[in-house]
């Protein structure tokens, strides 16, 4: 009993803090439902063609998204000792880092576009790959931007501002997609590039509106007069890349196990391609949902690391655990139920939807082992313990997940099954290992 009450406080605040990140989250996958969908019924070749494109730029928006989650433990524990103007100051300094990481994935990727036929995707599909991926090369900057002030408001406990701008900003693409996917109102019919476009016009006004907001509403006052007024520091800067890298680092192996994925799966043809864009839509469903409340978790321990208080860093770290797995159950229930029926929600393929129901099964083994990897990272996070998350990426993603995908999906013969059935491995290594790197770190001040 004293159990449940000693978790019980943090369950609800946990609850407070994280549903408007989780419902900004769910934006953003309706988004790409909504980008699926459309797309997948307007060809079967552009739906392959965007799964390939997506998931190279899904690589480093994440990576540069990991980068500004080095803000979140900084603002967190200014936020918790109430200093609230060097908050404002670091949001500067974090703006310049985030600005430098989005002109860096900029000009990779740009090197990428130029390699672009030399990575074995299928002939036809070339046409439409280029033009989506200039047009998705061109919005790096303001995803990279929009990241640092996210960041920022989620550090200061207020989640529900990004919450009501991505939800915004995703009802602005969705009704572009609509108009430059199908040529309405006069525009013409573009397809896979009207989504494009329509993706880049959304992330440029989200991040005015952002920038709109910050400048003009009266409780970021405290913040802005910091922003203005603190020099920039470049010891803040420096720590900002020390805790910014890792993370990006290990968020980026991550997707790099799911991206490159996507290339060997490409080896296989038109209808796995397709097969592995629908279910990447869906399994980034749980992935954000989860990711939400982990932010949450990492918010939280960092508030509670400002104030060395520890006990109620494990606890916090614990109980949001316990939430992602309750989520983690309800989701498998809910794509167990509907396996037959949602390849069929994102195209007319009979091909494409028989293999997403194959593919359900090692998307279903893997969730739990992705909760668990999502909170206790996120943990870790908060208390500033980011170093040794590369080392763990690294293990779980390159050495275990990428090898054994190979060796199933080609040396075995299982294709895009064997491809996924990696997963599971290695997102189950990388939550044990980050539970145990916690539970060590943690342990010692109790």
């Amino acid at each position: 009993m004293k159990l449940i009450e000693a978790y019980k406080g943090h369950y609800k605040a946990l609850l407070q803090l994280g549903l408007p990140i989780v419902v900004g989250q769910l934006g953003m996958i309706i988004l790409s439902f909504a980008d699926t969908l459309m797309i997948g019924h307007h060809g079967t070749d552009e739906l392959a063609a965007a799964s390939f494109v997506n998931n190279m730029f899904n690589l480093v928006i994440i990576f540069s998204t990991g980068f500004s989650y080095g803000l979140t433990p900084i603002v967190g524990g200014l936020f918790g000792r109430g200093e609230l103007r060097e908050a404002g100051g670091a949001l500067k300094c974090s703006l310049f880092a985030n600005l430098l990481i989005g002109v860096f994935v900029t000009v990779i990727m740009t090197g990428l576009y130029f390699n672009v036929e030399r990575l074995g995707q299928p002939r036809e599909l070339i046409p439409l790959i280029k033009p989506y991926y200039l047009v998705l090369l061109a919005s790096l900057l303001f995803v990279s931007l929009f990241n640092a002030f996210k960041q920022f408001t989620d550090g200061i406990m207020d989640t529900r501002t990004s919450m009501w701008i991505l939800l915004s900003g995703n009802v602005l693409n969705i009704v572009g997609n609509w108009i430059l996917i199908y040529g309405k109102f006069g525009f013409p019919e573009l397809g896979l590039l009207g989504a494009g476009l329509s993706t880049l016009f959304a992330r440029i006004i989200m991040l005015l509106v952002f920038i709109l907001i910050f400048a003009k509403s009266a409780r970021f006052l405290k913040y802005r007069e910091g922003f203005k007024q603190i020099k920039f520091s470049k010891t803040l800067f420096r720590r900002l890349n020390e805790l910014g890298w890792p993370v990006s680092l290990q968020m980026g192996m991550e997707t790099a196990s799911f991206s490159l994925s996507t290339i060997m799966i490409g080896w296989l043809g038109t209808i796995a391609l397709a097969s592995h864009q629908v279910m990447l839509t869906i399994s980034t469903l749980a992935f954000m949902i989860y990711y939400g409340m982990g932010a949450a978790i990492a918010i939280r321990v960092s508030n509670f690391r400002g104030q060395d208080d520890w006990v109620n860093v494990r606890r916090s770290a614990y109980a949001g655990a316990h939430i992602i797995l309750v989520m983690a159950v309800f989701f498998c229930i809910f794509l167990y139920s509907l396996r037959y029926q949602l390849g069929g929600w994102f195209t007319d393929s009979e091909d494409v939807t028989a293999t997403v129901v194959t593919l359900m099964i090692p998307m279903l083994l893997y969730q739990f082992g992705d909760g668990m990897q999502i909170a206790f990272a996120n943990a870790l996070r908060g208390i500033s313990d980011v170093k040794p998350m590369m080392i763990i990426a690294f293990i779980a993603y390159f050495i275990i997940s990428l090898p054994v995908g190979y060796l199933l999906g080609f040396v075995v013969g299982w294709g895009a099954f064997g491809v996924w059935m990696a997963f599971p491995f290695g997102l189950t290594s990388a939550a044990m290992m980050l539970w145990l790197r916690f539970r060590k770190q943690t342990k010692k001040y109790i």
